[in-house]
């Protein structure tokens, strides 16, 4: 009878040990924290459509670069608040897993082009990005 107490024994602390060695793996993985670029262009020429459609052009291609997990390209929208700012031309917001991910972009060679290819055409830039909390 003490054998077989035993082997319960043995077996119920050895499921203990896994069932705990799985929780601390679990908490030892970092979470990812989404990181947010989100850049507002105002262009030299406002109401051209061509210039316009030219940096959407740029935009366009500049998602290729692999760490972006997802993008927008947007112009203001018809709302209309006193909290809302509508003077920029286009806006361009990235989602990537991380701020490492978002460093790779600032230097990847696509986005480098692109801002020798296209800078020409805007006046300012304002850039927002944010952590996941």
């Amino acid at each position: 009878m003490k054998k077989l107490e035993r082997r319960s024994f043995l077996t119920k602390a050895a499921t203990a040990s896994a069932l705990t060695a799985v929780a601390l793996h679990t908490e030892a993985k970092p979470k990812k924290k989404i990181f947010i670029h989100h850049v507002y262009f105002w262009l030299k020429n406002p109401s051209s459509e061509a210039d316009k459609n030219k940096l959407i052009e740029g935009l366009t291609g500049l998602s290729k670069v692999p760490t972006i997990r997802f993008h927008h390209i947007g112009t203001p929208a018809s709302t209309n608040r006193s909290v809302i700012e509508r003077g920029y031309s286009v806006s361009w917001m990235l989602f990537f897993d991380n701020l490492e991910e978002e460093e790779i972009y600032q230097k990847h060679p696509i986005h480098l082009k692109f801002v020798e290819d296209y800078s020409h055409l805007w006046e300012k830039v304002i850039v927002y990005d944010s952590e996941q909390i």
